[in-house]
């Protein structure tokens, strides 16, 4: 299974692609899509929703994780950040693909094992997780932790539902721990 993250922002967006085979997972691709800024916002959106496509036609994910948008102290800012995860989203939809959806604190939580980890202990458990050569960049590392996070919770949902457990109640995250 190829999984898509990403890490939805108007001045940057980051993406992710892992493939998850079994119990392990293997890094593909990641990068970070440079919107500028200089541009009227609909172009801006328009920007990351062709990037997104293009991403997606490139890698063929099967699956999509996209980080959800957080309440910022300043309501404009946070307008504006749903607005690029809404393009973001409708570029994963647009292609046939479904979302999941993971907060921050879930992410980091299911990767660093805190909740309020700072960027730089995900950007080091992201490369030690996907072993890679070097410390990737803070917003593909945030996708690539996204995509992690999917790949965790969607293999228990497909454990359970191999044991032929309702599952139809489950995905409900809190503190980062999948309640069923």
């Amino acid at each position: 299974m190829r999984i898509l993250g990403i890490d939805p922002g108007l001045r940057k967006t980051g993406y992710g692609v892992i493939d998850v085979q079994q119990a392990h997972i293997y890094y593909v691709a990641s990068g970070t899509i440079a919107i500028p800024t200089d541009l009227p916002l609909h172009h801006r959106l328009k920007h990351i929703m062709d990037h997104i496509r293009e991403v997606i036609e490139h890698y063929k994910p099967h699956e999509s994780s996209l980080e959800k948008v957080f309440v910022n102290t300043n309501p404009e800012t946070t307008l504006l950040l749903g607005q690029a995860r809404g393009a973001a989203m409708c570029a994963l939809a647009d292609t046939g693909l479904d979302v999941a959806e993971y907060t921050a604190l879930q992410i980091k939580k299911a990767v660093v094992g805190r909740g309020h980890a700072r960027k730089e202990q995900v950007q080091i458990m992201v490369q030690h997780l996907l072993n890679l050569n070097a410390m990737p960049e803070p917003d593909s590392a945030d996708a690539l932790a996204c995509a992690i996070t999917h790949a965790h919770a969607s293999s228990l949902l497909n454990k359970l539902k191999e044991l032929d457990l309702d599952t139809t109640h489950t995905s409900k995250m809190r503190g980062g721990r999948l309640h069923i």
